[in-house]
């Protein structure tokens, strides 16, 4: 192995030269290269904004379905417990009063089929202890 030094031996050039005021007039050459007018941009955001729009309609459907179907439940259920508290504290009504506030579709609804098969009566009769309190009270 030779000892190499790097003080004796010649330098090997890249072969590669920069001319004179390459970097302070770089930035001008540059700047005349570009074209004089504004580039047209066209934002990402406008491309797709219908599709951005629908997914963001599809999202609050999805999330105002359940609530708005949970309100509407709650809703029934409050109108029923305030018409039963009402006749209850209301006791002044009659019977005649009530069906006379009725429509005739909820007088229609509120009709009961009484028809009892005989076997079912008796097994009811038979099957249960108390009916002679039931009967007599």
């Amino acid at each position: 192995m030779n000892n190499f030094k790097l003080d004796t031996n010649e330098k090997v050039t890249s072969g590669f030269k920069i001319p004179e005021d390459y970097f302070e007039t770089f930035s001008e050459k540059v700047l005349h290269q570009l074209p004089s007018e504004e580039p047209k941009v066209i934002s990402f955001y406008a491309k797709y904004s219908r599709i951005f729009y629908a997914a963001a309609a599809i999202i609050v459907l999805a999330l105002s379905i359940p609530i708005a179907n949970q309100l509407q439940n709650n809703s029934d259920e409050m109108a029923s417990n305030e018409i039963e508290t009402y006749l209850t504290q209301h006791s002044s009504l009659s019977d005649d009063d009530i069906v006379n506030l009725l429509d005739t579709e909820d007088i229609e609804n509120i009709k009961i089929d009484n028809k009892i098969e005989n076997e079912a009566l008796e097994e009811v009769l038979l099957n249960n202890s108390q009916i002679e309190d039931y009967i007599t009270n």
